[in-house]
Formats: structure tokens, sequence, C-alpha cells
């Protein structure tokens, strides 16, 4: 018997910095003719500041993250979603969780004055795919791409995005969501890993569900 495949339209991909969720979404996009939208993270003039210094640009950096987000997601409301497939390396919502551990107390009070209004106007996901890595294993990876404003990135710093992260999925219900843990798959570089996690998208997810690939190439996992 034949098993029922999914079609989400529109498929958001998140993760903690250096989980691999735009190399995924990349990957993603191409695998299923999808338009990709990518997150305007390298256009962020304040962003090299921040990590040298957290407290003196935390807000500007995150107003211009906020403002940055609202603007590509209205782009998708004059789009018809149910014409075309779209896959984005963001989450909107997820810029309350970076939100909530850079800003001050005071600061966080604006940001909450503002942020809500604007994401009223910003469509829900079909499907939303978290990545989640272990702490350390996130550090090696962010060490591996070495991008130089991210150098002084440290692994307490990590340490409070995941668990801020896997806080915020915990008690996610907005829309149906796919938990990946990926410390064990290599999905860039191995081919059957990637394979695996289609095949895991392709089944109609109700809610919320858990899955712990093992790295090894199977196809009958649920």
């Amino acid at each position: 018997m034949s098993q029922e495949k999914s079609n989400p339209g529109y498929i958001a991909i998140e993760g903690v910095i250096g989980v691999g969720k735009t190399s995924f979404a990349q990957m993603l996009a191409e695998r299923t003719s999808a338009q990709l939208i990518n997150e305007e993270v390298f256009e962020n003039p304040f962003l090299s500041d921040f990590y040298k210094d957290h407290k003196r640009y935390a807000l500007s950096c995150q107003l211009y993250f906020l403002i940055s987000r609202f603007q590509q997601q209205q782009q998708l409301t004059v789009r018809d979603l149910f014409a075309q497939r779209i896959v984005s390396d963001y989450l909107f919502a997820k810029d309350a969780i970076f939100a909530s551990v850079n800003l001050s107390e005071r600061e966080l009070a604006l940001y909450n004055r503002i942020a809500p209004t604007l994401s009223r106007d910003v469509p829900q996901p079909d499907l939303v795919i978290y990545l989640q890595a272990s702490t350390h294993i996130l550090m090696d990876r962010v060490r591996g791409r070495n991008h130089p404003f991210e150098k002084p990135i440290d692994i307490d710093y990590i340490k409070r995005l995941n668990n801020a992260y896997d806080y915020f999925f915990f008690h996610y219900s907005e829309t149906p969501l796919l938990v990946v843990k990926t410390d064990a798959i290599d999905f860039v570089h191995r081919p059957e890993h990637f394979d695996d996690l289609i095949e895991q998208i392709s089944r109609p997810i109700a809610g919320k569900k858990y899955y712990i690939p093992t790295g090894e190439t199977t196809s009958s996992r649920s």
C-alpha cells in the first residue's frame, strides 16, 4: 500500500546559527522547484558591530532585522501562494527569539510594542521545519564556515540561543512542525541523508512531529 504524500506549498526552515538551515532551504527549493526566500543577514549594517558589542548594538541590529524580515514577508502576501511553491530559510516569528535573548528589559518592552503589530500581516507557512542540534555541534559548524563577523561568537551565546529556540518550538502550535535532530547527519555532503529528510517532509504532518535520524540509510522510518 502506498503511503499518502504531503505537498506543502510554503515551507519555512528554522534553526540556531550554524545548524545549516540556509543550505537545507537552498537544497529543498532546488529539489522541489520552489521559489527560495533567503533571509537578508549580510545586509544588516549593525550585525558585525553587534557581535563585538552586544549591549550597545543589540536594539539597532534587532530592529533592522525585524523591518527587513517584515518587508520580505509582505512581498509574499501579494503573490499567489497557491500558484507556486515557496521555501524560506527563516520563520518570521523567530525574530522574537533573538529579541528575548539579546535585548535589555527596556529594549524588549519597546520591541514588544512594535513586533506584534507587524506580525499580524505576515503569512503563515504550511509547514515549519526546525533543524535542531547540540550546542557543541552548532559551535563546531559556526567555526567551520569561518564567517569573519562571527568570530566573536562564543559558546555561551550559542547555548542561550539554543535553549531559547528549544523553548520556543516546544511551545509552538501555530502551524504543522517537523523537528529534526541533525547531530548525526550531514545532508549537505551525504545525498542519502538529504533524501531521507525529503521522505519525512513528504509524509503528512499534523501538529508536531519529532524525528531523530541515525545517519543510516533507510526508507521506512515513521
